[in-house]
């Protein structure tokens, strides 16, 4: 639903947006009005202190004022939990009950200012209880006036222009301009540098293309995946049972799997301790604190030659403590930390023969910043044919590795301790993108390396990169987790799905919220939504309907085309990414909700590529992704004699998660 336009402008609100503020402000209100009116019977007759006048006028005008706005809450609640979310008739009287209710501040705050000038100086000789009481009001007068500008300020949507500017540019230009203030905002205590400056434009341009074309509010978005989660377990639930066929690692298919989820499991280790304490204290968090307190207090100078920008050495204790190696076996340890600098270590890992190069995942505003330079650059490899693009974020920060590798000898220096050592690259999440890259960027220098990806992103590379990748480079995937399925065109087609299932919902906003809720908390049936008009005939349903349109301004132009041979056929920006090499899915057995201490058993099978080309709405979307449930996921695969395998998805241009 649009915003509602009050006030000469459209905000970041609709009109059926006020039943849960306004319930929530009803229930004070109703408990103050009784309150003041149990003071107001006990002591009718005895205001005969000083300046009891003043009290009694202000107690009959807080009964009347609060009467008022009582009245008004209980019209705005139940005007606004009328209709649909594309189907406001019925709420077209709210801008004037917004109107009455935002007149009735008037005398709610002369009366607040009343009664502190009555508490302040005409108290003296007046019943304590009383004062008390009064002074309580005065205070949950103030306190309802200062939420309610905080609540103006959060709603306040500075685009907020009843009709769209003349021209798309022009729009698009202020757009890109608000988002590049707010990111200034949010990170103001980033150098404003040029560089930095570059960056904030960079996403503003993104964030403004992604959200211009659509005049939907923040609630309408929750509702719309309220839906689509209880819509897509609703699909799951009528699918039939998937075969899974238990294979020990002797057999074919097995073997190949089995060998790959040890080394996964080998070394998500390492990509789980590059990010130094805060993850270790969080999966630890009984024995970390002593196994730490005892390093992070001392001087590592001379000690740690080979850590860069770790200040008080909690980091390099905790990579010591998870990966269980020792200091002479690490090479290089930086924890310098920049927009496209990421963290990082070189160590020489004996167990599996390697040269272990370890990349942090996000861990920083710097690192988000990192994620959301999402647009496409460039990066030719030789011996690729094809577009070759990537992820500019990741690539500018696997260059910037690349070249602290290369060019300051640390490789050369590891291979010159460990020459009969391979190559590996390994990392979780934005570590797991610039791994891929880098690895890329390796490949003809070392043509035996492996990359091991954990839960990388999935508008990482385009399709010949993917491709060539696929000879090196192992990804592992945990469930429905969202950074994989994260790319322009799968938030583009979330965004259409969001659109097309809320104006097909017959229900309010506040049940599909409220039901969303409890679906999310509880568990139960999947609400019996309809996902399309009943009254529609089948041939219209490929037609776009009619509350779509009135939801679009104007044609997305994020995602851009591609021109005969492959290759972008405008500037490389916002065009289909990919996950880099085999991909390997991890998928929980039994239903998506368990008790918290049971034991979680999984079963793992190849995947590909087209497999992660829709977002799916889950509770543990994000649950999945968190490095240390990658990690016990893996280790509980590979502690098993016997894996739960699927066949092969590789040759198949589909793959549904189980």
């Amino acid at each position: 639903m649009p915003g509602i336009v009050v006030f000469g402008r459209r905000w970041g609100i609709a009109s059926d947006d006020f039943v849960f503020p306004g319930a929530f402000e009803l229930f004070i209100r109703v408990l103050w009005w009784i309150g003041t009116l149990i003071l107001y019977t006990q002591h009718r007759g005895h205001f005969d202190c000083n300046g009891g006048g003043i009290l009694h006028s202000y107690v009959v005008g807080l009964l009347v004022v609060l009467g008022l706005i009582i009245l008004s809450l209980c019209a705005i609640v139940y005007i606004s939990a009328q209709g649909t979310i594309t189907n406001p008739g019925q709420r077209r009287s709210m801008p004037a009950l917004v109107y009455l209710r935002a007149l009735l501040y008037i005398p709610e705050l002369v009366w607040a200012c009343l009664g502190a000038v009555w508490v302040s100086d005409d108290s003296k000789g007046c019943d304590p209880a009383t004062v008390g009481v009064v002074i309580a009001a005065v205070v949950a007068s103030w306190i309802i006036l200062l939420f309610t500008a905080l609540g103006v300020v959060f709603v306040f949507d500075p685009l907020g222009k009843p009709h769209p500017l003349p021209g798309v540019q022009g729009e698009q230009e202020l757009e890109s301009k608000v988002w590049e203030s707010r990111l200034r905002l949010l990170c103001c205590c980033l150098p404003q540098d040029d560089s930095n400056q570059a960056v904030f434009s960079s996403i503003a341009q993104l964030m403004g293309g992604f959200f211009s074309d659509t005049d939907l509010v923040p609630s309408d978005i929750a509702a719309g995946l309220a839906l689509l989660h209880q819509e897509h377990d609703k699909v799951e639930r009528s699918r039939d049972p998937v075969i899974i066929v238990t294979q020990s690692p002797s057999s074919p298919i097995g073997e190949e799997l089995g060998t790959e989820l040890e080394k996964a499991a080998h070394y998500m280790q390492f990509a789980a301790a590059a990010y130094g304490w805060p993850l270790y204290v969080y999966s630890n968090p009984l024995t970390a604190p002593c196994k730490l307190s005892g390093d992070c207090c001392r001087s590592h100078a001379a000690e740690y030659e080979v850590v860069e920008g770790d200040h008080l050495g909690c980091n390099f204790s905790s990579i010591l403590q998870s990966t269980g190696l020792q200091y002479r076996d690490f090479i290089y340890v930086s924890f310098h930390n920049q927009i496209y600098e990421s963290p990082f270590f070189v160590a020489l890992d004996h167990k599996r023969e390697a040269v272990l190069v370890a990349v942090r995942g996000t861990l920083s505003l710097r690192d988000a910043l990192t994620d959301l330079s999402a647009e496409s650059e460039n990066l030719p490899i030789e011996g690729v044919s094809g577009a070759c693009y990537a992820h500019k974020g990741m690539t500018q920060t696997a260059g910037y590795i690349y070249k602290k590798l290369v060019n300051d000898g640390i490789l050369n220096q590891a291979f010159s301790v460990a020459p009969e050592y391979k190559l590996v690259i390994t990392g979780h999440s934005l570590g797991a993108g610039t791994a891929s890259l880098l690895a890329i960027l390796l490949r003809n220098s070392f043509p035996t390396l492996q990359c091991y990806s954990f839960s990388p992103p999935g508008g990482l590379l385009s399709k010949a990169l993917a491709d060539y990748s696929k000879e090196f480079v192992v990804s592992v995937v945990l469930g429905k987790d969202l950074v994989p399925r994260l790319s322009i065109p799968n938030m583009e087609d979330l965004k259409k799905r969001i659109l097309k299932i809320i104006s097909n919902c017959n229900k309010p906003k506040y049940r599909i919220l409220l039901q969303g809720c409890w679906y999310q908390l509880f568990g139960g049936n999947p609400d019996d939504c309809p996902t399309e008009l009943e009254n529609r005939r089948e041939e219209e349903l490929s037609q776009p309907l009619l509350g779509e349109e009135s939801l679009m301004i104007r044609h997305s132009s994020s995602y851009q085309s591609m021109g005969s041979d492959g290759s972008p056929a405008h500037k490389p920006a916002l065009l289909p990414l990919f996950l880099p090499g085999r991909i390997i899915q991890i998928t929980e057995d039994g239903p998506s909700r368990r008790p918290c201490f049971s034991h979680a058993s999984f079963h793992a099978e190849w995947s590909n590529e087209m497999a992660y080309r829709s977002i799916l709405i889950s509770p543990r979307m994000l649950v999945n992704h968190m490095p240390d449930a990658v990690l016990q996921a893996l280790n509980t695969l590979t502690s098993d004699r016997l894996f739960s395998l699927c066949p092969s998805s590789l040759n198949s241009s589909q793959h549904n998660t189980v």
